[in-house]
């Protein structure tokens, strides 16, 4: 028997993969994962007593008992059981990437989905070479369709979480300035992303494709796809939609052969419409009913911090603090441009990873915001804060100055746009609106 049949074997009895210590569960598997700053075969022990039935380790002295599985190397090992569970699974996986809107996608697809199907989708952000193994051993036996969101900051990471994932289905959000360092600019942006196009093809899968995004269409041309499905607002589609409205949520209208159908959702934020798109084309592809698919996005609220409106005592906030990088900025400003408020704030703060490209894309960003028609900008982090004597607003180096400043300087009565890359930690101003 193999070393990955054997913990196979034992994962089929003990089908809950953890971490971290913190979370241990009675009877789960531990894997004890290396990183820069910590070495989890420390705490094999302690994963037991905390009721582990197995854990997975490679660091000999730490073999405690026969409950100590010693591997060569954990994390291989993990991506290796999640290749072979996934190779167990006889289901469709619809693998999903792009530059924004993957995980707001990603979860309006399951709302969707789920109104037919025992559905999975990933949890949270767990898109990488790490979260993507551990999204897969969380599929269930009974679960009949999945999706999984992949991220990347450079290439060959999307075809190596291909080649664990194993989607037959496949979406590209979009192709935007984002992780431009590790990427190696926007053409290498590009050539990530459509890795997953490249899997497709070699695997004879199906992309839906978004006709309205020339790009898109072209990366799909280019990597000679067989089976592509269409969604968007002209053209021949699977499904076609129109936008209703978007002030302060997004209706839409929407049509697969020809009768429109209407639903409002609970998403701010005209960029999310194409996403709404996406769920229902893959929804219809899938064979609900249109009930079914209006009642999954209705009933979908994000929670996430992604696109949410949140109501405070003083304010209207679009909460879409958990990252940024140019594009979703651009649109989140062009957003918060086109709503009717009498007083408009934005509260943006610094995007990461662009390496070379920051000081020029904080720049284009500082300008948009100045000819946004909003009453105050409120721009923070030092790429921000070094354009101080050339663009007009309140900078600050910091959050912890911003709030101080706020403090004095109360935000009531306003909507209010507070967006920037994770790293910035916005959330923490939050109770000061």
């Amino acid at each position: 028997m193999s070393e990955i049949d054997l913990i196979y074997h034992h994962y089929l009895s003990y089908p809950t993969i953890s971490t971290d210590t913190r979370n241990i569960t009675p009877g789960c598997l531990f894997f004890a994962l290396k990183g820069e700053n910590f070495d989890a075969n420390v705490f094999a022990r302690n994963a037991l007593n905390l009721g582990a039935a197995f854990v997975i380790i490679d660091n000999p002295a730490f073999q405690l008992d026969d409950r100590c599985i010693l591997v060569d190397d954990v994390l291989t090992t993990l991506q290796g059981l999640a290749r072979y569970h996934r190779s167990q699974l006889r289901i469709p996986v619809i693998g999903l990437t792009g530059s924004n809107g993957k995980t707001t996608t990603k979860e309006l697809i399951n709302a969707v989905l789920s109104e037919k199907y025992r559905s999975f989708a990933t949890k949270g952000n767990l898109n990488n070479h790490i979260g993507v193994p551990l999204s897969i051993l969380s599929i269930k036996s009974d679960t009949e369709i999945a999706v999984i969101e992949m991220g990347a900051n450079h290439q060959k990471e999307i075809e190596f979480l291909c080649g664990i994932a194993q989607p037959t289905h496949g979406l590209i959000t979009n192709i935007g300035r984002a992780h431009l360092d590790g990427f190696g600019g926007f053409e290498g942006v590009k050539k990530g992303k459509g890795e997953l196009f490249a899997y497709l093809k070699n695997e004879k899968g199906t992309a839906f494709i978004n006709q309205d995004n020339l790009l898109i269409r072209e990366m799909s041309v280019a990597a000679g796809l067989d089976h592509l499905i269409y969604y968007g607002t002209e053209g021949v589609n699977f499904i076609t939609g129109q936008l209703v409205k978007s002030d302060p949520v997004i209706a839409l209208n929407w049509k697969g052969r020809d009768e429109y159908f209407s639903v409002q959702t609970n998403l701010t934020g005209a960029y999310n419409f194409e996403n709404i798109l996406a769920a229902i084309c893959i929804g219809a592809f899938f064979n609900l009913t249109v009930e079914q698919i209006n009642e999954g996005l209705a009933g979908y609220a994000p929670k996430n911090n992604r696109s949410q409106l949140t109501k405070t005592e003083s304010n209207m906030v679009i909460c879409d603090f958990y990252n940024a990088n140019p594009s979703s900025m651009t649109a989140a400003l062009n957003n918060i441009s086109s709503l009717a408020a009498s007083n408009k704030v934005a509260i943006i703060g610094d995007m990461f990873e662009l390496g070379a490209e920051a000081p020029e894309q904080h720049e284009e960003i500082a300008s948009l915001a100045g000819k946004s028609g909003l009453n105050t900008v409120i721009f923070i982090g030092k790429h921000f804060y070094a354009l101080k004597d050339s663009h007009e607003g309140e900078f600050f180096n910091t959050p912890s100055e911003a709030m101080e400043w706020m403090e004095s300087n109360p935000v009531k009565d306003s909507l209010v746009l507070l967006k920037g890359s994770r790293g910035m930690a916005l959330e923490q101003l939050l109770p000061l609106l």
